[in-house]
């Protein structure tokens, strides 16, 4: 049983989803930020026939990224006779084309947005895909008799030349619910069409819902325990909206006092923090370490604190059992994407490895983002990789340090004393100063007082330079700077002057 907690703000709402007590998603949407699902019409800028891709205007600051695939009629695409292969980018648009897209990734890093020309419009129950003329079915709805029921209310009730998958929802759903969920995206694709033909690109045409709309959609069914948010009016929309689709449910909504924090009260801004760490503590006493870089993600088990009490096959074996079902947790949590290595404990047995692989794929068919398991490699990693649809939970509470640039790291103590060092070096030889002023990071100070005092002396009577260092928090801690130097009588006095400001 799930649990929704949301918190509604100012600027940005977040969206917490609990199972059995441990925070396994995180949502964060700024107000209208969010572009995944949107419709625009868009204007063909370049079409790059070595990449197989265009770049399309649709109003934003990056252009949209196209690739052949995703620009292809949908007709082509289920035809037997054509070889994708032998299809160039330069035989499907042309620049100055309007097309009518959809948002299907956000844009990343310093990658604009991936559109598609294949329209998707998801419901409760169903999604509607107007250019494609297929049925398909949720596989996480393993019955024959329920699938089959399904299958013959959508064929029913299915428009002409257009597609339908119903979603994992539906099942056990009451046909006119289905039906009604079928109408509803049929007229709004109606809609979308209409719009397009009268207004110029680039224009937004169609805006996905908003997180909470989307939660309650996606999320909040039969096997959630409850639903909490923070917010009044939106409480009231919730509660009007299942009232129509879900009336049974509503006694699972409730309303928490927007003048308290509601995810501090469900401990919830803890477990943020801990899923932002690098390592991640296991209940056995064993941990994993995760490394996300841009290329991929690795992940370490350790077995730490963790001894057994049988031998140590047995205690390996446990340490992976639940480091596999933390990691799957944790890929949903941060929401990693990409090529994903974990980099499990040496396991001898076959069958262990397998039971282990086993484990790590059941907790991941909880995961609604698609994730696949390519096997072992031989140096006994783990392969895999998850879709990516939205960004890392990661990049919605930090950003590249300016000082570090990324990288994680800022210049040595050693380093630091050398730099001084060489510019002591070169204004002996370049000038006649025999005094300098370095501005220095604050954070510097107490490693210089307490490590490096004598050091400096040495610096200062090797070359015949008197050195006093002006520290400031806006220099960048890469970097000396030299404020001013020349006699010693007046660089003291300026020397004095910073300190007393």
């Amino acid at each position: 049983m799930a649990e929704i907690i949301i918190d509604i703000g100012l600027n940005q709402n977040r969206v917490a989803i609990l199972e059995n007590g441990d925070l396994v998603e995180l949502y964060i949407e700024e107000e209208n930020k969010r572009l995944l699902g949107n419709i625009y019409k868009g204007r063909v800028v370049n079409v790059l026939p070595g990449m197989e891709a265009a770049f399309v205007d649709i109003g934003l600051d990056k252009n949209a990224f196209l690739y052949v695939k995703d620009a292809i009629s949908s007709n082509f695409l289920e035809s037997e006779d054509i070889d994708f292969k032998d299809i160039s980018i330069r035989d499907v648009v042309k620049p100055g084309q309007e097309l009518l897209v959809q948002v299907v990734k956000e844009p990343i890093g310093t990658k604009g947005p991936r559109i598609s020309t294949h329209i998707t419009l998801p419901g409760k129950y169903v999604v509607l895909m107007p250019e494609i003329k297929q049925v398909g079915i949720s596989r996480k709805i393993i019955d024959e008799e329920e699938r089959d029921r399904l299958k013959k209310i959508v064929e029913e009730n299915k428009p002409e030349n257009m597609g339908i998958i119903l979603r994992t929802a539906s099942a056990g759903v009451e046909e006119d619910l289905i039906i009604k969920d079928i109408e509803f995206l049929v007229n709004l694709y109606q809609r979308i069409k209409r719009e397009s033909k009268v207004v110029y690109a680039p224009k937004l045409i169609y805006r996905e819902l908003d997180l909470v709309d989307r939660i309650v959609r996606d999320f909040f069914g039969d096997d959630t325990q409850r639903l909490v948010i923070n917010d009044r009016e939106k409480y009231k929309n919730i509660l009007e909206l299942i009232n129509e689709t879900m009336p049974h449910l509503k006694s699972k909504i409730y309303y928490f006092d927007e003048c308290y924090d509601i995810f501090k009260y469900f401990g919830i801004e803890t477990m943020i923090k801990s899923a932002l760490e690098r390592k991640v503590w296991l209940k056995s006493g064993g941990y994993i370490v995760i490394d996300e870089t841009e290329a991929l993600t690795s992940i370490d088990v350790n077995t730490g604190k963790f001894v057994g009490s049988v031998n140590l096959e047995d205690t390996v074996l446990k340490t992976n059992i639940e480091a596999a079902k933390e990691i799957a947790k944790q890929l949903r949590l941060r929401n990693i994407g990409g090529i994903i290595i974990i980099d499990f404990i040496d396991m001898k047995d076959s069958e262990d490895i397998k039971y282990v692989i086993n484990c790590l794929e059941n907790e991941l068919k909880k995961d609604k983002v698609k994730t696949t398991i390519l096997g072992m490699t031989r140096l006994g990693l783990l392969e895999m990789t998850r879709k990516k649809d939205r960004k890392k939970l990661s990049s919605k509470f930090y950003k590249n340090c300016p000082y570090c640039e990324g990288k994680g790291k800022i210049i040595s103590d050693g380093s630091i004393l050398n730099l001084i060092e060489k510019e002591i070096k070169r204004i002996k030889i370049h000038t006649n100063s025999n005094a300098v002023i370095f501005d220095l990071n604050i954070s510097y100070r107490e490693m210089i007082d307490s490590k490096f005092e004598n050091n400096i002396k040495l610096i200062e009577n090797k070359f015949g330079i008197r050195i006093f260092i002006n520290y400031i928090d806006s220099i960048n801690l890469k970097e000396i700077k030299i404020r001013s130097m020349g006699k010693l009588e007046n660089i003291k006095l300026l020397f004095e002057n910073l300190k007393n400001k």
